[in-house]
């Protein structure tokens, strides 16, 4: 089953905007994806009719905010195949998710000398926490390399994991797109003795999840990446290691009973928690699952593959070496995420030309500094796209491109 662009784009009001004189162009999605009608209306909805706190009031809008809540928490359950609800915890974000997993667990079960397994493409949120422990803690950081062709190194696999602790990794890069061997890493670092932690941000959005099918510990990943609202992330987690792990955060929600000697946490989820959750955005989430769920993402799935085939074609047939593409060169092999370079052009003056033809890419090192330095770049330009693109939004890219060319033409 083809997905029917033409007619998803009339579900994304924001497309419908005319930016300096022409179309918007969105092709930033990997960076946050645009919002369906559906979801906009599901917190619209949930404001004007049902706001109440949390499994706290006994009054009718308490009781149909707290489904609300619990509603979205088992559709996410059910998109990343999940074995119960309580296994799903939300965050703010997969910042707060990935952060959660090295302060809460690595806290309580690292010590110095414990090693620590990473990639080099790694987004900052799975590094900079593991720094810290570092400073902290004294554990070993120990680096899975990267090939010129954009995928992880696995020919030292064995001997890096030899008495790591963890193994925490992107499920997808999102600078060059490339989909990793989850289930061989997780089950390296599971007979290594280490628990696997993976980072799917960019991987749920476009491709089926089955959290459980990986076998990892943890999985994290954000709303705002997969057409639901920011201030919204998902940590999973296996039912045995969360019960096990302490509290990130205190207070309110993961509370079951606190005296002047101490406190007793509240039952999962909750127990990570704390405070008032976000109740708009979780419904929000719920609606976003709704939406790709019957897109199908398989559906999905195929025509990124394709569009992204169509791209990589077009970028090269109309300015051959001029672009270099990051990552690798098989559209199977990767998301829809193209980090791009034009001949000697920096990619923000790039980007501001993109922007006078209504076209958004982000420029940047995509919190991913230590995989540019690995690339010997200082940034690129990215352009990731989703189900509201088509073959019309790759041409505008080419097209805007040569604008820049024409603009900085010598």
């Amino acid at each position: 089953m083809s997905l029917d662009v033409t007619a998803i784009k009339k579900d994304f009001p924001i497309l419908d905007r005319d930016v300096h004189g022409g179309r918007l162009v969105y092709l930033d999605s990997a960076n946050t994806s645009q919002k369906p009608r559906a979801v906009l209306d599901a917190m619209q909805e949930y404001y004007e009719r049902s706001n109440a706190n949390v499994h706290r009031g006994t009054y009718l809008i308490a009781e149909e905010a707290t489904a609300a809540l619990e509603g979205a928490r088992a559709k996410v359950a059910r998109f990343i195949g999940a074995s119960a609800a309580r296994e799903v915890v939300f965050t703010k974000n997969a910042t707060e998710a990935l952060n959660l997993v090295a302060k809460a667990w690595g806290r309580a079960n690292l010590r110095a000398g414990d090693a620590v397994v990473l990639t080099e493409l790694e987004h900052h949120a799975n590094i900079v926490p593991w720094h810290q422990l570092h400073e902290e803690l004294g554990i070993e950081l120990r680096w899975l390399p990267v090939t010129a062709e954009g995928h992880v190194d696995l020919t030292d696999l064995d001997r890096l994991v030899d008495g790591a602790k963890v193994v925490s990794f992107a499920a997808m890069s999102n600078v060059l797109g490339t989909i990793l061997p989850v289930e061989r890493l997780v089950h390296a670092a599971h007979e290594a003795g280490a628990i696997a932690v993976v980072d799917a941000s960019q991987h749920v959005p476009h491709l089926t999840t089955e959290v459980r099918a990986w076998g990892a510990d943890f999985v994290a990943f954000t709303g705002h990446k997969m057409l639901g609202p920011t201030g919204i992330g998902v940590l999973w987690g296996t039912e045995e290691i969360l019960e096990s792990t302490p509290p990130f955060l205190t207070g309110g929600e993961m509370i079951l009973n606190v005296t002047k000697e101490g406190f007793t946490t509240n039952e999962l989820p909750w127990k990570f928690e704390a405070g008032t959750p976000p109740i708009a955005e979780a419904v929000g989430l719920g609606a976003a699952v709704d939406y790709l769920r019957g897109l199908g993402m398989e559906a999905v799935r195929e025509h990124e593959v394709t569009l992204t085939s169509y791209a990589l074609r077009t970028l090269h047939e109309r300015f051959g070496d001029d672009v270099t593409v990051h990552g690798p060169c098989e559209p199977a092999e990767r998301g829809g995420v193209l980090s791009f370079a034009y001949r000697d052009l920096h990619p923000h003056d790039l980007t501001q030309v993109f922007d006078e033809h209504g076209v958004c890419v982000r420029a940047g090192h995509h919190c991913a500094k230590p995989l540019m330095r690995v690339l010997g770049l200082a940034a690129t330009a990215r352009a990731s796209l989703y189900v509201y693109n088509d073959e019309a939004d790759v041409d505008a890219l080419a097209d805007a491109i040569g604008a820049a060319a024409d603009f900085f033409a010598p």
